[in-house]
């Protein structure tokens, strides 16, 4: 993506209903008002594919569900209970919930954003659970001088209460992976390490990561080893072609066929979510194609 920025407006304008919804040009792979969907039965059943609604922020939710559910798409990341119903009508899964978290940067590492994230949480989790979805979102936040055992001791102290209201509710709280070097200048939670350890002390299968395959590639590299050590830790996947954010196809550095075998040997349940922002003029087709990338 071409800077933080990009996703934290477009995650507020989708929270808060403001998102541009004009999808003129963008859906050439799927007309709007057809009742007979083709999907995508070519699909081999070892990942369960999802999208993120914020890379798709020309289109309506609605639109996207319809081309989600032509491709064979299973799920839609990072929308919260207003959008809810559109996903049910179309027998998709809100695959990562969000809308508890204040932003990016104000997270459970920094004390002083405790009481607003718990009353957040609070009744974001019974909401989650009452809707039959099992992950929400959380963020370390940023680093703001702190060094890892305070972020740690922080985010414990923190997310400690929101996880065991989690457990009562059968909720996942999943903190994101994101990169320090390019996008989210000083994120505390940027390496996979980092992540683990928090998950480690608080000892819950009720908080596990978000492994964002193309931040940690950033940050880190070394993307299939990680996988392969971390993933006790780890209940979903992000895609991302580097540099950029675009397409994931061989115009950028990953190969990502390995790399989803390398998830699918792990044993992984969860989903992989798309997480790219579309360069060609046909979205939706480069859409399809990086779930036939991804589809091992």
């Amino acid at each position: 993506m071409e800077s933080n920025q990009n996703r934290r407006s477009a995650i507020k304008n989708i929270v808060t209903g403001t998102a541009a919804i004009t999808a003129a040009g963008m859906l050439s792979s799927f007309k709007p008002g057809e009742k007979e969907m083709v999907v995508d039965t070519a699909l081999k059943g070892n990942i369960n594919h999802a999208v993120c609604r914020w890379c798709y922020g020309d289109m309506t939710v609605e639109q996207l569900c319809a081309a989600a559910k032509d491709i064979g798409i299973k799920g839609i990341d990072l929308v919260g209970p207003a959008d809810w119903p559109t996903l049910q009508k179309y027998g998709l899964y809100s695959s990562m919930c969000n809308g508890a978290e204040i932003n990016l940067t104000d997270g459970f590492g920094d004390t002083q954003f405790h009481a607003q994230l718990h009353k957040n949480y609070s009744e974001m989790i019974p909401k989650v659970a009452a809707a039959g979805y099992k992950n929400l979102i959380c963020f370390s936040g940023s680093r703001r001088g702190k060094d890892n055992e305070t972020g740690w001791n922080n985010c414990v102290e923190g997310l400690k209460p929101m996880v065991e209201l989690a457990e009562k509710h059968n909720i996942v709280l999943v903190m994101e992976l994101l990169n320090s070097k390019i996008d989210h200048k000083d994120y505390q939670c940027d390496r996979v390490e980092w992540g683990a350890e928090l998950a480690k002390r608080l000892g819950s299968e009720h908080f596990k990561l978000l492994f964002d395959i193309y931040h940690m590639q950033i940050d880190e590299g070394d993307v299939i080893r990680n996988i392969r050590q971390y993933h006790p830790y780890i209940n979903h996947y992000h895609t991302g072609g580097v540099p950029g954010r675009n397409e994931i196809d061989d115009s950028q550095e990953l190969y990502y066929p390995a790399i989803m075998k390398a998830i699918v040997a792990t044993g992984h349940k969860g989903f992989v979510a798309q997480e790219f922002i579309p360069k060609q003029p046909d979205h939706i087709a480069s859409l399809r194609k990086a779930v036939h990338i991804c589809d091992v």
